[in-house]
């Protein structure tokens, strides 16, 4: 059997990733990043595999943040950082990851699907009462009717909710 190169070692690691087989796409993946750790898809994807393999989550991380280092302007490297982070237990830092990038990647749909994924919420509309108070979800169903669930825009710039005492 003759040796896959580092293209196809990546190729044959990211389609069995992808399909769920976190543990058959490790190998292949490793290859690639050891032939070419200066390829940030190579470094972030194996990150990933990592992760999900239960591995070594520190070391997933820290690739995963060499990869954005490499290049900060592709998404799919701001998703697979913040999958690692969920998967480390740090939920804040992965919303951190994809609201930056959602600046850096000019809003991707990938990035904001993400953000779906991951349940973020909007802000109650009247802050000073609970989120289960009838006058909020009336409000936010009313909301949700005008803007639709997806307008993530609010989430990024949210404006202050009514009785705030935030500034800002």
């Amino acid at each position: 059997m003759s040796e896959l190169g580092p293209v196809d070692e990546f190729k044959k690691g990211l389609g069995a990733l992808l399909s769920g087989q976190a543990r058959s796409a490790l190998p292949h993946l490793q290859k690639a990043y050891e032939h070419n750790a200066g390829n940030p898809f190579y470094v972030s994807y194996y990150g990933l595999a990592l992760a999900r393999t239960e591995a070594d989550c520190a070391r997933a991380t820290g690739l995963c943040q060499a990869a954005l280092r490499m290049k900060s302007d592709h998404p799919d490297i701001y998703v697979n950082l913040a999958e690692v982070y969920r998967r480390a237990g740090a939920p804040e830092d992965a919303l951190w990851t994809l609201y930056s990038g959602l600046h850096f990647t000019r809003w991707d749909s990938r990035l904001v699907r993400a953000l779906e994924m991951m349940g973020v919420r909007r802000r109650p509309i009247l802050a000073f009462l609970d989120r289960k108070n009838f006058l909020n979800r009336q409000l936010g169903r009313l909301r949700h009717r005008l803007w639709g669930k997806g307008n993530l825009t609010a989430l990024w710039n949210p404006p202050p909710a009514i009785g705030s005492r935030r500034s800002v």
